[in-house]
């Protein structure tokens, strides 16, 4: 009720002031009566002004359950390692569903296809220092106002960004701009906001084919680059590499256009390398490809690896991942390969981001790999399919039912984006 303060306050000085006045004579009882109904017709103006205003605030009020944020980014985001930290529910999620948005890949529409639990949807990532707000779509569209982002990996980068289509579907639907309708290479508009966001597909991120079409062999030429996303990725304002799981399976590596070995290729006098050599050597030539690039000036984003969750064999001998809620941070560990491609991740990323500075390039980790360790829970499994399908399917460990834990990753992401926009602002502040 404080709307009627003013108005009570007037009211009550107006026939104080009437009192005195009929008390001092100086006024005649019609000239009362004329400044009464002057008095009275104010008070009806102010009574309508203030009824509209109430109005007006009621319809604020309806219209902010969207959540539409301050038009830019606060500077009082709290500075901690948003990474480290654990899974805690989140009863008002999902914040889209599978009927809600058309964006979400048929492998990943897990409701869609029979999953009986909904719980694996409840959660948010929660840091052990501070808090990560849940993705807002209307303050990551204002921060992208002009602005472009390419998804440059394998189908865990489509995965990603097919979510935030979603996410960002409660403001605005994007209109297809692509200039091919391969699957694999799409790019989105957002019309009132001048965004674009594009998606490439490259596996290995470096170059790479196939033996043979009835084969699963790659080769891959772990030192040069590949022209299907290095050609395109120079006008855009954000780029956000990955690659991870594809280097798990069967390939001959190639350097200075010899083979150095192979990985589960079972060809005859070629020498099974190390995994690891030619992962790092694929990031060293990534991140060099980027860093040459003329005129390039977007910032990078590196997304570390995604852990798989198979269990009770491997993905081809029947694995799969039934669990239902996340681990604990004290129930299970980074070990193994997991561990060791997120190490060589790092270290390539330490040194991208020093070789950048020179270059005036910002590079920037997303590192989500602990928080999707602990989700074993989030994976389509034999649920990104009719069970009566006629043809052989493997259960899916590996990418993430939408709506899922992956909706995380915009949560990182708009958070870095925040503290970016911070210190840009701060150093403007400084040299201005």
């Amino acid at each position: 009720m404080s709307f009627l303060y003013p108005f009570l306050f007037f009211f009550s000085f107006s026939m104080k002031f009437l009192h005195i006045e009929l008390e001092c004579g100086n006024t005649t009882k019609k000239q009362t009566v004329s400044n009464i109904s002057k008095v009275v017709c104010i008070m009806f103006l102010i009574f309508t002004v203030t009824t509209a205003l109430l109005k007006i605030n009621k319809f604020k009020v309806a219209i902010g359950d969207l959540k539409e944020p301050e038009r830019f980014p606060s500077t009082s985001v709290k500075k901690c390692d948003i990474f480290s930290g654990e899974w805690v529910p989140n009863p008002e999620a999902p914040y889209y569903t599978n009927t809600t948005c058309w964006a979400i890949h048929e492998h990943q529409n897990c409701m869609k296809h029979g999953r009986p639990d909904s719980e694996f949807i409840k959660w948010r990532w929660k840091p052990n220092e501070c808090e990560l707000p849940i993705f807002n779509p209307f303050q990551f569209l204002e921060i992208m106002r002009g602005k472009s982002m390419a998804f440059v990996g394998d189908s865990l980068a489509r995965n990603h960004m097919q979510s935030m289509i979603c996410l960002l579907s409660r403001v605005e639907w994007p209109i297809d701009v692509s200039n091919t309708n391969e699957f694999s290479f799409k790019q989105w508009k957002y019309s009132n906001y001048n965004f674009t966001m594009a998606n490439y597909w490259t596996p290995h991120l470096v170059r790479a084919k196939k033996v043979d079409s009835n084969s699963a062999l790659f080769n891959v030429y772990i030192d040069e680059f590949d022209e299907t996303w290095t050609t395109h990725i120079k006008e855009f304002d954000y780029v956000i590499i990955n690659g991870g799981q594809w280097f798990l399976g069967p390939l001959v590596f190639y350097e200075k256009q010899r083979v150095v070995g192979c990985q589960h290729c079972d060809l005859d006098n070629i020498t099974h390398s190390n995994l690891y050599y030619g992962y790092r050597k694929v990031y060293n030539t990534t991140f060099k490809t980027i860093i040459s690039l003329e005129n390039f000036k977007g910032t990078i984003f590196l997304r570390t690896f995604s852990p798989s969750h198979f269990e009770n064999g491997l993905w081809n001998k029947g694995g799969n991942c039934m669990r239902t809620k996340p681990f604990r941070s004290n129930e299970t560990k980074l070990e193994g390969y997991d561990l060791e491609l997120h190490k060589i991740q790092l270290d390539e990323f330490r040194i991208a981001k020093k070789e950048g500075i020179k270059k005036g390039l910002k590079f920037m980790l997303l590192d989500t790999t602990q928080a999707m360790l602990l989700r074993p829970d989030g994976h389509p499994n034999r649920y990104g399919y009719w069970p009566n399908e006629n043809m052989t399917l493997y259960n899916d460990c590996v990418h993430w039912c939408l709506p899922g834990p992956i909706d995380t990753w915009s949560d990182f992401l708009l958070e870095m984006l925040k503290m970016e926009s911070v210190t840009s602002i701060s150093k403007n502040m400084i040299h201005s």
